[in-house]
């Protein structure tokens, strides 16, 4: 089982734009470059999309057009080439996985992913699929080999809402800080006003969850005061409500709305404040990376993760979600006391993809071997 290089199996299907793909484009290339022969086992139309292939980084496509139809060319490849390891992420590609190695009898270990607070993140989903995947995180996840997740609020909730032993769990830091982020961070923002202007950044999603529409609110009322306009980096259903939101409260000139960029590292490298909204993450990979570009954060004190990140607001300001005012005040405070940029990028050190990816190999491949005999 210890080989000399370790073989690990990463089976995915994402959007090709989601956090997932971000840390999955960061981890998998290093942990080849660490001395793992990494497989990354592709849906058809699925992400990630890694062009970074390093020695021993192999791309198999699976043939099959979605996670659920992958389970026979998933139990193929397994008993084909055997590998060590089978890294997975998301609730239904974790579900295929385990019936996949447990099916192969190949003696492959699985370590799944989970990397949003579950129980908030199925509150707003129908009854059907609230069962179906509350049933799936308990009757199958206590049989994973790890169970990784990035913070410890997440931790705590799968434990506490769905029983997950405390002892499968192990939280990681995500591989998200990397040489080239900082190169590209370097690069000038391409804003459609003077560089001279200070700017709040947000980064996500426009949808419910990432709650822009408290952002827009909170930066109308600090423009009373201070000068400052607003970038929003993303794509999703509330784009044009949230363009006229910003119209109806006066600054429809002074919001810049580009969708996703290819150099995110650029606008927070040269905004005033990184603002995150949102009302439920797992760590948030944006206020990660905005303290490595140096960039000093507001956030809400949403579950889970910035309260972790943020050394219970020691670094950066933590407010309740949905307070306008709370927000804009922490904005003012913020923009007239900046932490420094030396402390920011220090706090997030061992979010560096090359220590990330460390952690992960332990996990992955240095687990005890007496791990399956304490299955319950």
């Amino acid at each position: 089982m210890h080989e000399k290089r370790p073989h690990i199996a990463a089976f995915l299907a994402t959007s090709g734009h989601s956090g997932v793909d971000r840390i999955m484009a960061n981890l998998l290339p290093e942990m080849a470059r660490q001395g793992a022969r990494v497989d990354l086992l592709k849906v058809k139309r699925h992400g990630p999309y890694i062009d970074d292939r390093p020695d021993g980084f192999r791309v198999i496509e699976l043939g099959s057009a979605h996670a659920n139809t992958s389970l026979i060319p998933l139990i193929r490849y397994l008993r084909r080439e055997r590998p060590d390891v089978v890294l997975s992420d998301k609730d239904r590609v974790n579900r295929t996985a385990m019936w996949a190695t447990a099916l192969a009898r190949t003696g492959t270990r699985n370590v799944v992913r989970l990397g949003t607070t579950v129980s908030r993140n199925l509150e707003r989903k129908s009854r059907l699929e609230r069962w179906a995947q509350a049933t799936s995180i308990r009757r199958f996840y206590n049989h994973a080999d790890r169970v990784i997740v990035p913070s410890e609020g997440v931790a705590r909730d799968l434990t506490k809402c769905y029983g997950i032993h405390s002892d499968r769990i192990a939280v990681l830091p995500s591989p998200v800080l990397t040489a080239r982020a900082y190169s590209l961070a370097q690069d000038e923002a391409p804003l459609p006003w003077s560089a001279e202007i200070p700017y709040v950044l947000g980064v996500g999603h426009f949808c419910e969850r990432k709650d822009f529409a408290t952002l827009i609110r909170a930066v109308a009322l600090v423009r009373k005061t201070h000068t400052c306009n607003l970038v929003l980096l993303g794509k999703g259903k509330e784009h044009d409500h949230l363009r006229q939101l910003a119209a109806e409260l006066g600054f429809g000139e002074d919001i810049y709305m580009p969708g996703f960029s290819p150099n995110p590292y650029a606008y927070m490298h040269n905004a005033s404040v990184f603002a995150l909204t949102s009302r439920w993450e797992g760590m948030p990979v944006v206020l990660v990376e905005s303290l490595g570009m140096g960039t000093p954060v507001v956030s809400t004190d949403c579950p889970s993760g910035p309260k972790e990140l943020l050394r219970d607001g020691a670094l950066g300001a933590l407010v309740p979600m949905g307070d306008v005012n709370a927000t804009a005040q922490a904005i003012i405070d913020t923009l007239e006391r900046p932490l420094p940029e030396r402390t920011l990028k220090d706090a997030v050190a061992s979010y560096d993809v090359t220590a990330s990816a460390a952690e992960y190999l332990r996990v992955c491949c240095g687990m005890q071997t007496n791990d399956k005999e304490n299955q319950p």
